[in-house]
């Protein structure tokens, strides 16, 4: 389970930091990116949705979990699609 885990966070701090980078875009700030991670992050805290603690990873920081998760839904249903899709291909290599 160790090495789902680690596998399971690098490719949430990849997704996030690509998605970071997408902010500017030939020098211009993209407010909908923004207000698209702002709804994202809303909706993932008033619902409680955690997806780290859906996989055993519970956080010591109060909604950090739902905030990361909100960072994800923002990206939309294909990057989750895909996102669950390799978790699940790493849980059965862990496995």
């Amino acid at each position: 389970m160790q090495y789902f885990s680690l596998i399971f966070l690098a490719v949430i701090v990849e997704g996030i930091i690509t998605y970071i980078k997408e902010f500017f875009v030939k020098g211009r700030f993209q407010w909908q990116l923004l207000i698209s991670i702002l709804i994202g992050v809303f909706v993932a805290v008033a619902y409680g949705v955690d997806i780290f603690a859906l996989v055993g990873l519970n956080s010591f920081i109060p909604y950090l979990g739902s905030v990361l998760t909100g960072i994800l839904i923002s990206r939309g249903s294909n990057y989750i699609f895909d996102l669950v899709k390799s978790i699940a291909t790493a849980q059965e290599k862990a496995i």
